[in-house]
């Protein structure tokens, strides 16, 4: 045996598939018919009349409604029992043939083009068969996804009176793929907030562990989230006051969904008064879900999420002594 347990002569006997029946001529499940025919050409939006009507098929000198060209394979493509069903008569050259090219490796598939030749359109009545042989397999080549061999079938497709009607050139590449480098996933970094000139001094702050608060120039009454207009007297001067981080919890949830990586599930979402006498929306820590009442005094702590994001949060205000 030699390397990826290949036996003595694998390249001869790899070669001596060239031109080797893979599937032997094999009937449709069904003749080609007008209802298959609608189905497929509303899947595809194609809305050429000479698939369905049959008066504008005779309009452009056909005798009746037509397939689309494309459609040849689905005829003789297995239903999805036959599919998943064994095969009678024991495994066919397709079955060889990929258990050849697992021994050299080769365990992995991705197509890589499919070229048709189409002699005739089709009409409902046609009775399709297939046959598939194999046409090459290339040497070994290096590949962007590892080693591999691009295998060549055809494909030929015969109607009821054994004519060929088109053929189908298919190829495959089996390839070894490539190890993957076990690397460790990067935390999940939370969203990123929406920064633009009205709020950027908030997260500016919130960087150098400053709870600045928007507040009118004019009446004094301070707001959040930033805004530009004073929604009191509607005053576009506004100045910052640094909050001394107390307040209590004026209402709060407790999120389950949707997770999110960057979040621990479930976490606290809560609505907080400052003392300053606005609001701000906040997450709480520190404290369990069940233990969170409306009303308790919290006080600022400060999440450094990120090299590039710091966020407010609140915790319990310690009990004071007695």
């Amino acid at each position: 045996m030699t390397g990826y347990g290949r036996q003595p002569g694998y390249e001869e006997r790899l070669r001596a598939f060239t031109g080797r029946e893979l599937r032997p001529p094999t009937p449709a499940q069904d003749p080609v018919n007008q209802p298959m025919i609608r189905h497929w050409a509303e899947a595809m939006g194609d809305t050429n009349p000479v698939y369905t009507d049959v008066e504008a098929a005779r309009a452009t000198g056909r005798a009746g409604v037509v397939a689309p060209a494309s459609m040849v394979q689905a005829w003789t493509m297995r239903g999805y029992a036959a599919t998943a069903a064994p095969q009678p008569g024991g495994p066919g050259g397709f079955d060889e043939l990929v258990a050849l090219l697992d021994e050299g490796g080769y365990t992995s598939v991705v197509a890589t083009d499919s070229e048709f030749t189409f002699l005739r359109e089709l009409t409902p009545g046609d009775h399709i068969a297939v046959r598939e042989s194999v046409e090459s397999v290339s040497a070994e080549k290096r590949t962007g996804l590892g080693t591999g061999r691009f295998v060549t079938t055809l494909k030929t497709y015969t109607d009821q009176h054994g004519e060929t009607v088109a053929t189908q050139r298919w190829r495959t590449l089996r390839f070894r793929p490539v190890p993957a480098k076990a690397v460790s996933p990067a935390p999940a970094l939370r969203p990123r907030p929406a920064v633009n000139r009205d709020n950027a001094f908030f997260f500016e702050g919130a960087r150098q562990h400053r709870l600045l608060v928007q507040r009118c120039a004019a009446c004094s009454v301070p707001r959040h989230p930033p805004g530009p207009c004073c929604p009191e007297c509607g005053s576009l001067e506004w100045d910052t006051v640094e909050a001394g981080g107390r307040g209590h919890v004026y209402s709060f949830v407790v999120n389950h969904h949707p997770r999110h990586p960057a979040f621990d599930s479930p976490y606290l979402v809560a609505v907080v008064e400052l003392a300053e006498g606005t609001r701000l929306i906040t997450n709480l820590t520190g404290i369990a879900p069940d233990e969170v009442t409306v009303g308790m005094p919290v006080v600022l702590d400060w999440l450094d999420a990120d090299p590039d994001l710091t966020l407010p949060v609140f915790r319990p205000a310690p009990t004071e002594a007695p």
